[in-house]
């Protein structure tokens, strides 16, 4: 049986992700942010995170490339480090006034931009996919999970 690779949910979900990321990074580059930033600007503004540590679990990524992020954001006047009163030898993570600011029309360009994508979508079908697309992250997290590390 001749199996296309092409159209298998992997690549199909690959492509589109790549297509959002180019939509979004396209809108939020004028304001001073790139799409990779999103989660942290997103858990800093709604106090879900302050630390990087929190920070990288959170953005579900390493923290060496969060460091970096962080290092990036904080030359770009995005974010401030204070000391954390309770732990001298860590520290929180603020938005600055600039980024809070910017943040309201950032929010706006990307429900804007997933509209858009989803045009021809019944609200049922888009409520449908972001159910399907939460499922398939938790099977790809229990997975991944499960797996033994690399380092193992």
């Amino acid at each position: 049986m001749d199996e296309d690779v092409l159209s298998t949910p992997g690549h199909l979900i690959s492509l589109a992700a790549r297509g959002f990321a180019r939509l979004s990074e396209s809108r939020l580059k004028p304001l001073g942010f790139g799409v990779g930033q999103l989660p942290v600007l997103v858990a800093l503004q709604n106090g879900k995170a302050s630390t990087q540590r929190d920070l990288a679990r959170f953005a579900r990524i390493e923290q060496p490339p969060m460091a970096q992020m962080l290092a990036r954001m904080e030359r770009d006047g995005l974010i401030e480090r204070t000391r954390d009163p309770a732990d001298g030898r860590s520290s929180r993570i603020v938005l600055t006034k600039t980024a809070r600011e910017r943040m309201p029309k950032a929010i706006a360009a990307l429900f804007r931009g997933n509209k858009e994508a989803l045009t021809g979508f019944t609200d049922a079908d888009a409520e449908q996919l972001v159910d399907l697309l939460k499922r398939l992250i938790g099977n790809l997290d229990q997975i991944a999970s499960a797996e033994p590390s690399s380092g193992d």
